[in-house]
């Protein structure tokens, strides 16, 4: 059986020049609390995913991602917090700090998840899905800088990054979560 798959990965990289691209609802993600997380229970949902940091200059995004968040969690949009490391000094160590910040000074009730590397050679896979044409089937990217968001389309295709200075509530994804 093992070689029937082997030789039919072969014949699709040979037919397509690349591997055949992964699903982002297979990617396997733990909450901050560490308890696991269902991606594909997000199939029909409009998600930004975006990589976070408590001590950033754009950590005030938080607060637009909040509400962007409840105003069209109803329509089937959700926001992915992932707080990341790998921009020097930016977030807390403990993940129970991240979440008091959170929810402190934002009132954060989207999903936060724990923290990922995102920059160096042990990126998370979610990150590596969503840098990496051969992954996600449209486009490699490179993640500048904290609050980098990602659009995924209610099929798990990736539609757009946004820079880190755009701000989450803005025309175009308002445009894009009404469509």
């Amino acid at each position: 059986m093992n070689r029937l798959l082997l030789s039919l990965t072969i014949v699709l990289i040979g037919i397509t020049g690349t591997k055949a691209q992964e699903s982002f609802y297979d990617i396997k993600v733990n909450t901050l609390e560490g308890e696991a997380y269902t991606l594909s229970e997000l199939k029909g949902k409009k998600i930004m995913v975006v990589n976070t940091a408590s001590k950033c200059k754009y950590t005030k995004q938080y607060e637009m991602l909040e509400l962007l968040y409840k105003k069209y969690e109803q329509q089937g949009f959700i926001v992915l917090a992932f707080p990341s490391e790998s921009f020097g000094d930016t977030e807390f160590e403990d993940d129970e700090e991240i979440r008091t910040f959170c929810t402190k000074h934002y009132d954060i009730t989207f999903p936060i998840f724990e923290k990922v590397e995102i920059s160096k050679s042990e990126m998370h896979p979610i990150y590596q899905w969503l840098t990496q044409k051969s992954k996600n089937g449209k486009q490699d990217s490179k993640v500048k800088w904290n609050f980098q968001k990602y659009l995924i389309d209610e099929n798990g295709q990736l539609v757009d990054v946004l820079s880190p200075g755009k701000k989450p509530y803005n025309k175009d994804v308002i445009e894009w979560i009404e469509s």
